[in-house]
Formats: C-alpha cells, structure tokens, sequence
C-alpha cells in the first residue's frame, strides 16, 4: 500500500511507517495528480484541495483528513469515483476552547472586560461550540447557543435564533462548519447585514473559517464602531491575509486555534484509526505529544497560570510582525499543550487547579 501524507501532520512518521509499504511526504500545496497517482490513499490537511482536478485517473481509494472541516475534499467528486473520505471531527475542540479561554481572560486583563457581566452568544454548538460553552459558563458569563441544524433536529429550545444573540450578546464566537450554499449556507453569515443587526457593540470571534465573515463587513463594523474588537484566528483567502483587518483586531493568529499537540495528536491517530478499519489492517502504534518543557506551572492566580500555559498574545505578535510567514508560523507551530499536561500551583497557598 503506498500512503502520501502531508509533511506537517505531526507524530505520524513512525506509526505510517509500520501501516504502509511505501510512504511519501509532501508539503500540502504540493499534492498533484503526478503525484498521487499510483497512491493507494492520501493522509491531508487543509491546504489539500482533493478534487476532480487531483484524483481523475489516480488509483486513490481513501483520503483521511487530520482536520474538524471537509470543505476542501471535493465530498460529490469522492462519491462519484468511489473514493472514501474521512475527517476528524472533534479532534481540535479542547485546544480551540483553550485558546477561547486564554483570549477572553485577556479580554477581561488588557481590556477591562467584567467577564461575569457578559454575555457570549456562541454560534455552532457542536464538538468545539460545546467546549466553548463550558469555558464561559466557568468564567461566570451568561451563555446563549445558536445552532440551526441541530436546532431542526433537536427540536431543543436550548437554540435561540441569530437575531437574538444579535440584539443580546456582547461576545459573539463562530464554531460552524463552512456551507457555501443550502438550507445551512455559513459562507459570509456575518455580512454587512449582520452587522447592522447587532445592538451591543460586541467582541467578534472567529475560529471556525475565514469565509464565514464578510471581511469588508467586519472591517466596516470596526472602522464604524458596530463592534468593539474582534479575535481573528481565521481568515479569507488564507495565507494571503487582508493586513489591514490584521492591524486592526485585538488578537490576530494564523488559523492555529486548534494546535495544541493534543489536538494534533488526536486527529493523527483518528486519521490512522480510519486507514486502519478502512484496508483491514491490524497494527499497534502509539501517537504521544512530547511532554512539556516546564510540565509544573506556578502563579499568583488560575489566569497568570492559563496565560503562562497559552498566552495567544505571543502568536498574535509573531504574525502581526510577519503576515507574509503565515505558513511558516502555522506550519512550524511550537509545541503546545494543553492544561492536563501540568501541574498548576497558587501561591501563596500553593494550591493545585
């Protein structure tokens, strides 16, 4: 069996190895039909479009992606050529509810944010919305879910509509998928409409996908003052990001919400799980992020500790001082962990979170 695999999908090299006769590495921009060809499946990442245009002619019967969003596999192509697909849903929920955490404790640090007064409507409640909705419940705040598929199919009245998280919210996060059409369509579902509906001049957040906000609307509504600020971790057009909206956003990340060596590691090991069920093979394979530098963490209070576990500032940094290395800074990420992997202790009572 010859596997391609993306050479960023980190902690996969010896495992792949042990599963496949025959592996290749590439850079996922650089997947071609020539490529892949003779390939028996191919293991991506987002940067991977998987379409007619890659696959006709290719002997590809299964691609898994190490990723929560789909958008970039051709999913009516696959069916069409028989090909199977996967991808890891989940996998990233706990690493992007960590970086919700860190931006909203420096919301309420750098900005003066009273975070138990708020109110965070939370747009798209599956794996990560979820997470998300237990973080602010723990930091105090007031949580409104919308969700409309599960809202249909749920028939819940946990799901209250947009409109209402418009006229409510002071915080507003995205979490959905990204539909560019249909009943579900998210491509730019915060456009200049949207904006003007909103009544509480809130905090924008994106970590979901860049096309879901209309980036001409969210620069208008920060030039104008419809919104206060936004953390932007997602953007359009990615890597070639609009600087100006950059300049202008609180946080600004190059799409590495969900990189923590956890999430990275799960969505490794779901990616192999599924080849794995899908060729019939059996095989034992262990995929372990490395441990942290400095795994005990000591502080004053449970935020200098979060903060000193993931502080997003230092990303924010990193790309506002190079937009041009967005790739690099994504595909070159640091290692990161997330809070199990310490032992957090207060002073001065020393006490353990």
């Amino acid at each position: 069996m010859k596997v391609i695999v993306d050479d960023k999908i980190p902690y996969i090299k010896e495992a792949i190895e042990k599963i496949a006769d025959q592996v290749i590495f590439a850079p996922g921009k650089d997947f071609t039909p020539a490529l892949v060809k003779n390939a028996d499946a191919l293991i991506i990442r987002t940067r991977t479009h998987c379409n007619r245009e890659l696959l006709e002619g290719s002997k590809v019967r299964f691609i898994a992606t190490a990723t929560i969003g789909f958008d970039h596999i051709d999913t009516q192509y696959c069916q069409e050529a028989g090909i199977t697909w996967t991808n890891a849903p989940g996998c990233n929920s706990a690493s992007v509810a960590q970086y919700l955490q860190s931006s909203l404790l420096l919301l309420e640090l750098l900005k003066g944010k009273k975070l138990s007064e708020m109110i965070i409507g939370i747009i798209g409640a599956g794996n990560v919305g979820s997470k998300v909705a237990q973080v602010a419940h723990e930091l105090g705040m007031q949580v409104l879910l919308n969700d409309l598929p599960r809202q249909d199919k749920e028939e819940s009245s946990t799901f209250c509509p947009l409109k209402t998280l418009a006229e409510k919210c002071d915080i507003l996060t995205f979490h959905v998928p990204l539909y560019k059409e249909g009943k579900y369509k998210t491509f730019h579902l915060a456009d200049n409409r949207f904006f003007h509906s909103l009544k509480r001049c809130p905090i924008i957040i994106n970590t979901s996908r860049g096309e879901v906000i209309d980036t001409q609307a969210l620069l208008n509504a920060l030039e104008t003052g419809t919104i206060s600020d936004a953390v932007i971790d997602v953007w359009e057009n990615e890597p070639e990001i609009n600087t100006t909206l950059l300049n202008k956003v609180f946080l600004g990340t190059p799409h590495i919400a969900g990189y923590s060596a956890d999430g990275k590691a799960n969505a490794t090991r779901m990616s192999l799980d599924a080849l794995c069920r899908f060729f019939h093979i059996k095989t034992d394979y262990q995929i372990t992020p490395p441990q942290p530098e400095k795994p005990v963490i000591t502080a004053k209070t449970a935020t200098e500790a979060y903060l000193q576990i993931y502080d997003p500032q230092k990303d924010s940094e990193a790309l506002k001082e190079h937009p041009e290395l967005f790739e690099k800074l994504r595909g070159c990420y640091p290692l990161r962990r997330e809070k199990e992997a310490y032992s957090i202790r207060l002073h001065p009572l020393h006490q353990k979170v």
